[in-house]
């Protein structure tokens, strides 16, 4: 298999293929909205493919299901994945006790970087000073709860037991949901604002929350993104399976996701497929897309050993939550702006309207690709 030279990260016990697809999720996390935005807007992608690619960079208004509401579960799944391969060595190395302090410690510091992430004591984004103005659920936090609690559940419960988690956080979800309105109203509904989820923000969190008086990465919610996370721990199970050979695991995930995709959408005709609320339907039809990339990578990168192809998105892989953070303090399409704007975006513009703005777009991906190419270089790795 072809590796970054130099680098001892790539032996047996981890898969090339993980930080690969880690990275080319998080590509889409850094800009791909950017891009999306800039294609709405591009004269020449008024219709036809062009404009197709700009609605799939960007999220459904509520109901329904884009390439970019796949990137957030995607992301979760994969720290599903991961927890699986780093936990496993962890716990050989130190014992269950261990790894189960190593899984608290991580989740606690995420949460916390979470927390300053969205401004802090002191958030812009909210316009509110002081405590008020804590975002107590957002992407980092849910991430952390994810990781934590299906961190803890692998550790302590066998196969059979993570199975009876996942439906139980899947179908509970479920139930409270469809069986369950809202406060005030006299039946079931899936509406922004009038149902279950959002009104659980509403009541019992506190502070700031993004959408106003609920948050889409909100408390009740939060149980089947656990959900997602478990997924995708049972696939991180299954390729350390030795087993399997590494073509019978490429064709159990791929069909494995095919079988989710079609399982959520017809769950979906009851449940929504609904990313704000995070509905069991959207968990299975996200995570069968994942296993589907998972199976993709996997094939190209662990068993046919192509991984030249990949090595930009195996830099980003490397250091998610750098690139992710860098990304809050300076944003990369202002600094490529101050290059390219002016007299080049007006060239562009001027060739067809709205191209500048893609150009800066796909430059500011660029010069986040090369910073992390740098961190790369030098072995630069900031872990949790």
């Amino acid at each position: 298999m072809e590796t970054p030279a130099n680098d001892d990260r790539y032996q047996n016990s981890r898969l090339a293929s993980l930080d690969a697809l880690r990275g080319f999720d998080m590509m889409f996390i850094m800009g791909g909205d950017s891009i999306g935005h800039a294609l709405e807007h591009w004269k020449a992608a008024e219709s036809g493919p062009l404009q197709v690619l700009a609605q799939q960079l960007n999220h459904v208004a509520w109901e329904g299901f884009r390439f970019y509401d796949l990137i957030f579960p995607l992301f979760v799944f994969i720290a599903g994945v991961s927890l699986v391969f780093a936990l496993a060595k962890a716990e050989e190395r130190g014992g269950k006790a261990a790894a189960a302090r190593r899984v608290i410690k991580r989740g606690v510091i995420l949460y916390l970087i979470g927390i300053i992430y969205y401004g802090g004591w002191g958030n812009e984004i909210a316009g509110r000073e002081g405590i008020e103005g804590i975002r107590l659920f957002g992407v980092l936090q849910r991430i952390a709860i994810c990781y934590l609690c299906a961190g803890l559940l692998y550790l302590y419960l066998k196969p059979r037991g993570l199975l009876f988690a996942t439906v139980g956080l899947l179908g509970g979800y479920w139930a409270l949901m469809s069986f369950v309105p809202m406060p005030g109203l006299d039946q079931v509904s899936f509406e922004e604002g009038k149902n279950l989820a959002n009104w659980v923000d509403s009541k019992y969190v506190p502070f700031f929350k993004w959408d106003g008086s609920h948050d889409p990465e909100g408390l009740l919610s939060t149980l089947p993104a656990i959900g997602t996370c478990l997924l995708g721990v049972f696939v991180g199970m299954f390729l350390r399976c030795p087993k399997t050979t590494e073509q019978q695991k490429v064709l159990w995930l791929a069909g494995a996701g095919v079988a989710a995709i079609v399982l959520g959408y017809f769950w979906g005709l009851q449940f929504p497929v609904i990313k704000k609320l995070w509905t069991s339907s959207y968990v299975l039809v996200a995570a069968g897309w994942s296993a589907l990339f998972m199976a993709l990578f996997y094939w190209a990168i662990d068993v046919k050993g192509h991984s030249r192809w990949a090595q930009p998105f195996i830099w980003i892989g490397l250091n998610p939550i750098t690139i992710y953070l860098l990304g809050n303090i300076m944003n990369f399409d202002d600094l490529v702006g101050r290059v390219l704007g002016g007299p080049i975006k007006g060239f562009a513009d001027g060739l067809s309207h709205g191209l500048g703005d893609l150009i800066i777009a796909l430059g500011g991906i660029g010069l986040a690709v090369f910073f992390c190419w740098w961190l790369h270089r030098r072995k630069l790795y900031f872990r949790v």
